[in-house]
């Protein structure tokens, strides 16, 4: 009987997967940008922050604003085995090989903030982040209602793009234009990229300042820290920004509601970085291969300054 009863208990035993297998938690690698701004920064943290709360192993790549970067890990997170890859694309074209890699490596993938464009969609699982174009709208929306008041004056705007290539900043332009094309007296008189980032932002205001040709009404910057160091560039050439430059600006962040408290900015268009605790539970449902939506947008506001002081406590980011 004892014998009949060990072997009961044998046969059980090899019948259970492995108390290690059971708990092995699941990697993710994923493919940053990089940290080129406020909103990059909160993003990461909050990644990070949500992988070791949900006990997610994270292998976590800067790409550093080069697309080489991001194919390069990638192609490392395949060769390690992760379970899935997650990845916020530095530019929209260009990631058919890679992906299709990942999909022979049968390692589904899922983008984070921006899209791709791509022959075969199949090639990602999900896409999970901000509309892009309804931003763009948005600030444009904001203008066309401050423009109203004085229907008679006509508005010369500058845009400062994002980072050539990537989503935000075609379609942050695009929502933008298709909205302003209903007022003749709104044109952008001027486009340059500053390249998401601060310092670049300043630098191509300071040029747009030095051409004289046109009066400068409106500034529409597609992030936060562009607008930021504009703002400097306008106060050294001795303007009053937010007031002789009516300045729009898209993210959010806490430094917008802080130049929009002192009267440097007279709107933001909120684009919510905290992804991280949804990505994550997005990633066990993919990896678990329950069904999940194509595309998964995040719920956010459009913030004046006239709200700035009374919402700055509120920001995480």
């Amino acid at each position: 009987m004892k014998l009949i009863a060990r072997r009961t208990l044998i046969a059980v035993a090899l019948s259970l997967p492995a108390f290690g297998a059971l708990a092995a938690p699941l990697t993710m690698g994923f493919s940053q940008v990089g940290a080129e701004s406020e909103w990059r920064t909160a993003n990461t943290a909050s990644i990070k922050s949500a992988a070791k709360e949900a006990g997610v192993t994270l292998k976590f790549a800067d790409a550093q604003q080069k697309q080489e970067n991001q194919v390069k890990a990638i192609r490392s997170f395949i060769a390690q085995k992760v379970d899935v890859i997650a990845f916020s694309p530095v530019v929209e074209s260009g990631w058919d090989t890679v992906l299709k890699e990942a999909q022979k490596a049968g390692i589904p993938v899922i983008l984070t903030d921006r899209a791709v464009k791509v022959a075969d969609p199949s090639l990602y699982v999900t896409f999970i982040g901000s509309d892009f174009v309804e931003e763009g709208r948005k600030a444009a929306k904001w203008l066309l209602e401050r423009a109203a008041k004085t229907p008679n004056a006509s508005l010369n705007i500058v845009e400062l793009q994002g980072t050539v290539g990537s989503a935000p900043a075609i379609d942050r332009k695009k929502g933008f234009e298709e909205v302003i094309k209903t007022n003749p007296k709104l044109q952008i008189i001027r486009s340059q990229s500053g390249e998401f980032t601060r310092a670049k932002g300043k630098e191509v205001m300071e040029s747009f300042l030095k051409q004289r040709d046109k009066k400068i009404d409106v500034l529409y910057a597609h992030n936060d820290d562009m607008a930021i160091g504009a703002i400097q560039a306008i106060e050294e050439a001795g303007l009053k920004p937010g007031k002789d430059i009516v300045i729009i600006s898209i993210d959010g962040v806490r430094g917008a509601f802080e130049a929009m408290k002192a009267g440097k900015l007279n709107v933001t268009v909120e684009c919510n970085p905290l992804l991280g605790p949804q990505l994550m539970q997005l990633a066990k449902d993919v990896v678990a291969k329950k069904p999940v939506e194509k595309r998964i947008t995040v719920i956010e506001g459009v913030f004046p300054a006239e709200v700035a002081a009374k919402e700055l406590p509120n920001r995480k980011y």
